[in-house]
């Protein structure tokens, strides 16, 4: 499930082109690929944290202008890639606002050293009884 800001498709670039794969006679006729490009950093809507917190979390998928990509062409029509596209785009900002827990550093429980300390023992004696020579 993915959240929508309001108000912030109007800051999209949406670009369509000519899709490969199926589509039988409309493949070279229709223009059903999907590319939404996001400008992170000329955003009014979005807080310079929250534009920091998108360029160090996802400076894989921006290209060397600031800009995020998002193409979709899995499906026969240019509405289905753009519900996609779009789909994809908020997911992509969603995962980046989730703020992860601390992991705190436990110690192992008395009952997991005495399994594990057991389990070497039993190892250790089946090699030991394989390295004595039987007459």
């Amino acid at each position: 499930m993915y959240i929508k800001p309001p108000f912030l498709d109007k800051e999209f670039t949406i670009k369509t082109s000519r899709s490969g794969g199926k589509g039988g006679q409309n493949v070279n006729k229709v223009s059903s690929k999907v590319q939404i490009d996001f400008a992170v950093s000329q955003s009014l809507l979005l807080s310079p944290t929250e534009k920091e917190t998108i360029f160090l979390h996802l400076k894989i998928k921006l290209t060397n202008d600031g800009l995020l990509q998002v193409i979709a062409q899995t499906e026969r029509t240019q509405f289905g890639n753009r519900r996609i596209a779009l789909k994809k785009l908020y997911q992509l900002l969603n995962k980046c606002f989730i703020v992860r827990k601390k992991r705190s550093i436990t110690k192992p429980t008395a009952s997991s050293v005495e399994k594990r300390l057991d389990t070497k023992k039993y190892k250790s004696e089946l090699k030991q009884m394989r390295n004595k020579n039987w007459d």
